[in-house]
Formats: structure tokens, sequence, C-alpha cells
């Protein structure tokens, strides 16, 4: 897991590093042949839990990054609740995610690209814990365009 101290550096600086490190698994997705949607768990700035997505892989169709990444970080920590952490996605979370979400008590959530067709923020705003504060946008085209890049390939 991966340790870097913030405490010098602006929000910004360390959202866009640790979305930066959720790309990373995105294109571990990518290499699988996954559409390329990546996460990371952060507590104290420390990586407590990673991943991307499996369904392909493991034929699940729950098996979405975020969920990889809190079944990692509750692993890590020894409980399933994941206050004072922060969920970096590369892309908007779908419904399912969000109610994964919901049910960790997560505090914070930062997601680059919107996912106009799925995202949780389609169908209902209040899907999240009411703790949760969530910030959008963090190298919104950069996540973006990895998806849009996949999609355009497998179209061809």
């Amino acid at each position: 897991m991966k340790y870097i101290n913030f405490e010098d550096s602006t929000d910004v600086a360390s959202d866009t590093f640790f979305m930066r490190q959720a790309l990373q698994e995105a294109q571990e997705a990518l290499k699988l042949d996954e559409v390329p949607i990546g996460a990371v768990i952060v507590s104290n700035g420390k990586i407590i839990g990673k991943g991307h997505n499996l369904a392909e892989r493991l034929k699940d169709v729950t098996a979405h990054a975020e969920m990889q990444a809190f079944t990692a970080a509750a692993n890590y920590i020894g409980g399933k609740y994941l206050t004072d952490c922060t969920l970096y996605v590369t892309i908007e979370p779908c419904v399912m995610c969000a109610g994964a979400a919901y049910w960790t008590h997560i505090s914070r959530i930062v997601y680059g690209a919107k996912d106009e067709k799925r995202g949780y923020s389609n169908f209902h705003d209040k899907l999240l814990h009411p703790k949760t504060t969530v910030t959008a946008g963090v190298l919104e085209e950069e996540c973006g365009e990895l998806v849009k890049s996949f999609f355009r390939n497998k179209r061809k």
C-alpha cells in the first residue's frame, strides 16, 4: 500500500495524486479487457484498498472496481465501516456501488468523470450516506477518455 504525506499540500494536489492511483488500477482492468475503471480507498494519506473492474473475468456483475476496493479496505481495517476514508474512483459510481458506499459510511467520494447513463446521480442523489461528501471532476478528461476509447475500440 502507498503512503504519502500531504500535510503541506492542498486538497487538489492529494486528490490528483490519488486519482492517478485509481487510473493505474483502471489500466490494470484495461490489460484484462475489462471496462477500465479503477478505485482506491485512502485513510490518513495511505491507500488501504484498491480495485479495478473484474466483472468479465469473475463472471460476476457485482465485481466493480469500487466493490473490490471496499472489500480490500474492510479487510485491511478489520471492519465494515470506512468512516474517515475517501474513495477515489475514475468514473461516477453506479447505483449498486453508491448503495454499497452508503453501508460502509465512507466519509468522502472523489470521482473523475460523470457516468451520464448509469451514474447514481442520474437516478437519485440521496443514495449515499447523508454524511458522505462528494467531489466530482478530478482528472475528468483523462478518466472519461479511457472508458470512451475502450468502447470505441470494442465497436470497431
